[in-house]
């Protein structure tokens, strides 16, 4: 009996290769007591100025770009405080 007849008919003849993509390491686990990013963020600007963009009408497009705008001002002083400028 040879090799051949005694794999399946739709066996590949050589080593079996993996057509799956290599794997891709997911998102690190949060350090414990860090914010989950469904909830307040811990810091009470930042956590009004994303109330107030949640909070924009859908249908008022000026609405939600002032909020948006708010977000990103509040953001950018965040940061800068982090950094000391």
């Amino acid at each position: 009996m040879t090799e051949q007849s005694q794999r399946p008919e739709n066996a590949p003849a050589g080593p079996q290769a993996s057509t799956a993509p290599p794997a891709v390491p997911g998102p690190r686990p949060a350090p414990p007591g860090a914010p989950t990013g469904d909830g307040p963020t811990g810091d009470a600007q930042i956590d009004t100025a994303i109330a107030d963009l949640e909070g924009a009408a859908p249908d008022d497009l000026d609405a939600q770009i002032e909020a948006g705008q708010r977000v990103h001002r509040t953001l950018q002083s965040r940061l800068s405080d982090l950094g000391g400028q």
